[in-house]
């Protein structure tokens, strides 16, 4: 029996045992055809991006790992970006930080950049029907230090005001030009390695510095700002911290963005969705997967990752929440660890979707407590992968590990060249 039979066969059998539990799987696989992830541009190069003027890495972040074979300029950052997209089930957008302007080689400092430096990726998203978010980009520059937004020199903040405000007014082009709002996510790694007794200060300087950048108003882009608990040599003390975020986007009505490595360990990025619905009007993801500290490993099906997209469907969130992928590994296939992390989020919302929610609810409202725990445990068990083999199959992607062959052909290829 051919491979396309068996999968047929096993759908109409995952298909009978779901139907059997309240869930339709054909009405899930045309929600999946809506999921649509932003993927993350700066994995291919390790977060580098094209400036003539790059300098190397900062802001609390690393890129771990010097395996063979990664981008070097916008042409082969393309190429790598599409290649992965082909084994990605479904139609997804690209995420660009600022740093990766097609500058055509000219110095362009960060005050200065235009809308003219993204219009060739403009240009390429329509092209391959992929459309853009896009981010301001605090680090890796000389005027970064240890604090951009919330410097006390007036200089250096109006520096990186100017900036943002300028990536709003990219963002803002893009939208235009692709007919759907450009996600532009606002992230700063200002802080204190060591103990400061400047908190409030730090913070009351974001916060004008923000007011002063969303004084604009655009209706082609939407804004999100993002937190963190600490950055890598600014571990003591983080002014863009989850309470202040809170506090600034509940206030201005603005996005939230949940990067699920920008917490303690311990801490629950799913149990904030329902809470944080509740008061801003959507929330961004940035899915990855941290080990002990934000270390953006590649997105797997794990635990935290299975939850937080559960929780989204629970809420009836679908249509309020945005996904992007962050996370850049440079100790294995750059490419294959795209598809690894796109697939698994793909997969963690296929479950999630399969939920027998109607009958879990039901037994919930009677105080059934053992029926609800009992279900929820053997539904853990259901064909779910049934489903998403379908759903490859459906967007002629390959099915099962089929794809790891064919992303070793492409490295042998590109790394003999790069």
């Amino acid at each position: 029996m051919k491979k396309e039979e068996l999968i047929q066969k096993a759908y109409e059998i995952a298909a009978e045992r779901y139907a059997a539990v309240g869930v339709d799987t054909e009405k899930v696989l045309e929600t999946m055809q809506d999921f649509h992830l932003s993927l993350h541009c700066w994995q291919a190069d390790d977060v580098t991006g094209f400036e003539v003027q790059a300098g190397s890495l900062t802001g609390g972040i690393q890129a771990t790992g010097n395996y063979p074979g990664k981008a070097r300029n916008i042409d082969e950052l393309r190429a790598d970006i599409l290649k992965a997209a082909s084994y990605i089930p479904g139609t997804h957008r690209l995420n660009l930080h600022e740093i990766y302007g097609d500058f055509q080689g000219k110095v362009v400092d960060r005050d200065q950049v235009e809308p003219e430096h993204f219009k060739s990726w403009i240009e390429w998203g329509k092209e391959h029907n992929m459309k853009l978010d896009f981010n301001s980009t605090s680090f890796s520059h000389p005027k970064s230090g240890d604090l951009s937004l919330s410097n006390p020199d007036e200089g250096i903040r109006q520096f990186w005001i100017e900036h943002t405000k300028r990536c709003r007014a990219v963002a803002e082009e893009m939208g235009k030009a692709q007919g759907d709002p450009c996600i532009m996510n606002l992230w700063v790694h200002d802080g204190s390695k060591d103990i400061t007794v400047n908190r409030m200060k730090y913070r009351a300087l974001l916060k004008d510095s923000l007011d002063q950048i969303f004084d604009t108003e655009y209706k082609n882009m939407k804004d999100c700002i993002e937190s963190k608990v600490f950055g890598i040599g600014l571990e003591s003390y983080t002014v863009g911290s989850n309470d202040f975020y809170i506090g600034y986007g509940a206030s201005r009505n603005k996005m939230i963005t949940l990067d699920t490595g920008h917490f303690h360990p311990t801490e629950s990025v799913a149990d904030k969705v329902s809470s944080l619905l509740l008061y801003v009007p959507e929330l961004m993801l940035h899915v990855s997967r941290p080990v002990r500290w934000d270390s953006d490993h590649v997105t797997i099906m794990d635990d935290p990752t299975m939850e937080l997209f559960s929780e989204i469907v629970r809420c009836g969130a679908l249509d309020r929440v945005h996904y992007g992928l962050d996370y850049f590994d440079a100790s294995i296939n750059r490419i294959g660890a795209y598809v690894i992390g796109s697939r698994a989020a793909q997969k963690c919302m296929t479950r999630a979707l399969l939920e027998p929610i109607a009958k879990l609810r039901e037994y919930e409202a009677n105080g059934q407590g053992f029926q609800r725990l009992a279900l929820l445990e053997e539904e853990k068990a259901l064909p779910w992968n049934a489903v998403w083999d379908m759903f490859c199959l459906k967007n002629n992607v390959p099915v099962g590990e089929d794809f790891i062959a064919e992303i070793e052909k492409y490295e042998a290829e590109v790394t003999s060249k790069r």
